[in-house]
């Protein structure tokens, strides 16, 4: 008999893609395994006719899978990382990171025109206020409206006329198989990219000493290094959807360089800034990079944007 285990996922395409390459990956490695998946409708997937910026909270894709992992229905659950909080209910963990896709931001124009290039007024689709801060700074002269929805929802409003052009993550269409949909990607440069963007975090129960066996094996370390990092920038801004913060890390070697910034909706307000530590402490070079932001104006900037909310 099969050693059996359940998947949580949510119902997108993305999301079931996502969870059967677990699925894969585990059962190649493990043959006497075998992973169900159990679809879970979250509150970010109900709520699609408001931005998550408004919708407040965090853990909006998250918290019935979470449930379900408490209740022992699931054993594992498979998210997009930058949909996952930094602070997990008492039990549970996100510690394993497989190999990560691309994480930069992919900009996709209906009459395939780069972002320089689009006209004057033209109308660009993003859910991030990060993207919409970054974009403001690059082309204030943009009309930048709020696009929800799962990718292929957003793809598909794209193609019927509403946006001339919308900002993706590139992970996704490159899981998707939709990589040439993409008219030009954004290098962190132009646009830093949301923690953990192009990583898969996997949650599971911290007392299951089985299913950390079985995980580890699709687990990849230089991601972790990386993440890690960028998760603890994110933890000690406490930020979440509602506020534009983008971080990324680089490792090579043993060294790791580390942007992140934090912006005001308007893009008028944003402080950037680079740091460089070692892979052995990587959320302390995250803490540090925070502080650094924090200390330069971005506590203002953060003050200013949850008193509004």
């Amino acid at each position: 008999m099969p050693e059996k285990f359940i998947l949580a996922t949510r119902k997108s395409l993305l999301a079931l893609t996502q969870s059967k390459w677990v699925k894969s990956e585990i059962e190649q490695r493990w043959p006497e395994v075998e992973i169900e998946l159990l679809k879970v409708v979250t509150r970010g997937d109900k709520i699609l006719d408001v931005p998550l910026a408004k919708v407040g909270g965090k853990g909006l894709f998250v918290k019935e899978i979470e449930d379900a992992l408490l209740r022992k229905d699931a054993d594992l659950a498979v998210h997009s990382l930058k949909d996952c909080p930094t602070e997990l209910p008492e039990g549970l963990e996100v510690s394993i990171f497989p190999r990560r896709e691309d994480p930069r931001d992919a900009f996709i124009s209906r009459d395939g025109r780069k972002l320089a290039e689009l006209p004057h007024g033209a109308k660009v689709g993003t859910s991030s206020l990060r993207r919409l801060s970054q974009l403001r700074k690059i082309r204030p002269d943009l009309v930048i409206e709020s696009l929800r929805g799962n990718l292929d929802t957003r793809l598909r409003k794209l193609d019927e006329g509403m946006y001339n052009a919308i900002i993706l993550a590139a992970a996704g269409l490159n899981r998707l198989g939709l990589s040439d949909r993409i008219t030009e990607h954004l290098d962190p440069e132009t646009m830093l990219p949301a923690i953990g963007q192009g990583s898969l975090g996997i949650e599971f129960r911290s007392d299951d000493s089985r299913m950390r066996e079985i995980l580890s094996s699709i687990h990849d370390e230089k991601t972790s290094v990386c993440v890690r990092a960028e998760r603890a920038f994110l933890l000690r801004l406490e930020g979440g959807c509602q506020v534009p913060i983008g971080a990324y890390a680089v490792l090579s070697d043993n060294e790791i360089v580390m942007e992140g910034l934090v912006a005001d909706e308007e893009g008028n307000e944003l402080i950037r800034r680079k740091l460089k530590g070692t892979a052995d402490s990587p959320e302390t070079l995250g803490t540090e990079l925070a502080d650094e932001i924090l200390n330069a104006g971005g506590r203002e900037i953060l003050e200013k944007v949850y008193s509004e909310k």
